[in-house]
């Protein structure tokens, strides 16, 4: 069964970059556009991991990822934040708020799907 990896960003063309690159690699994907959607899907489609950008419209990805920390139901899925901004103190509350990777954009395809196959050990084999 493939994972499942929900996407959250509000540029098309960066939720397109991830998902060429993901379903390549085996997994399956869900697509949101900001926190709430983010909320919504997760609780719907119980994603294995999550990758979620900070800067976007209705409710940012640090808002979504503490809601998501607080909930006992969904504290324990992995989150990988991706920010345009790359202060340190953007860094830092992510961390602090329970990321368990945190990219600048741009960043790597090659690295993210690196860091995903970290965080779920038993992925589908890189093809």
């Amino acid at each position: 069964m493939a994972r499942k990896i929900l996407i959250v960003d509000d540029e098309p063309f960066m939720q397109r970059l991830i998902q060429l690159h993901l379903e390549k690699a085996g997994y399956e994907l869900v697509k949101a556009r900001n926190g709430h959607e983010a909320l919504d899907a997760v609780q719907r489609e119980k994603p294995h991991l999550i990758v979620m950008d900070v800067m976007m419209a209705g409710m940012d990805g640090l808002t979504a990822l503490s809601r998501l920390k607080q909930d006992q139901a969904t504290q324990d899925i992995p989150v990988i934040i991706m920010t345009a901004k790359a202060h340190t103190i953007t860094r830092q509350e992510a961390e602090q708020s329970g990321a368990a990777v945190v990219f600048t954009k741009p960043f790597s395809p090659t690295q993210l799907l690196l860091e995903i196959r970290r965080l779920l050990p038993d992925a589908p084999p890189q093809t």
